[in-house]
């Protein structure tokens, strides 16, 4: 069920930033790539959005009958990302902030977690909903928006083990 795929995926980013403390977290291996801090607030952003998207798709049904892409169809059907390193906007890449402790780490990953799965309940009981665009991938319904956070998630976690590496 995809709502136990986040919980599972969540639980292993909590379990992770256990292995941290702050001077490790904003370590970056050069000057130009995140650190494993910036990893998260990236997660913890771009999550949130997603989920207003999902907020979105409840309250309006003007695209209903729109599709994904056909390369995200196969994304989806694969459940996860193409197996590369996918290059974002450098400009948005270098305003990811450092965070500013891990507490405020662990407690932005709880309220995404709960978030999550007040939304799963509100999928699970309402008969009909939109969809929304995604900037590349075009029009998702709520599970599917839910399914893209868990595989972002996921996709990020080998760039965490590549600056756990180093």
């Amino acid at each position: 069920m995809l709502i136990d795929d986040f919980n599972h995926t969540y639980q292993i980013w909590l379990r992770e930033l256990n292995k941290y403390d702050y001077k490790k977290i904003i370590e970056k291996p050069e000057a130009s790539s995140w650190s494993i801090g910036q990893v998260y607030m990236h997660l913890i952003d771009e999550t949130t959005w997603y989920f207003g998207q999902i907020s979105l798709c409840f309250d309006d049904l003007e695209y209903a009958e729109k599709e994904m892409s056909e390369s995200a169809k196969l994304m989806f059907q694969n459940n996860s990302f193409p197996d590369l390193q996918i290059k974002g906007d450098p400009i948005a890449a270098a305003n990811i902030s450092q965070p500013i402790d891990i507490p405020s780490l662990k407690l932005a990953l709880e309220k995404l977690k709960d978030e999550a799965n007040v939304l799963w309940v509100k999928m699970e009981l309402k008969e009909t909903y939109g969809k929304s665009k995604h900037p590349g991938l075009h029009y998702l319904s709520p599970k599917e928006w839910l399914q893209f956070a868990e595989m972002h998630m996921r996709h990020h976690l080998k760039q965490k083990d590549k600056l756990d590496y180093y």
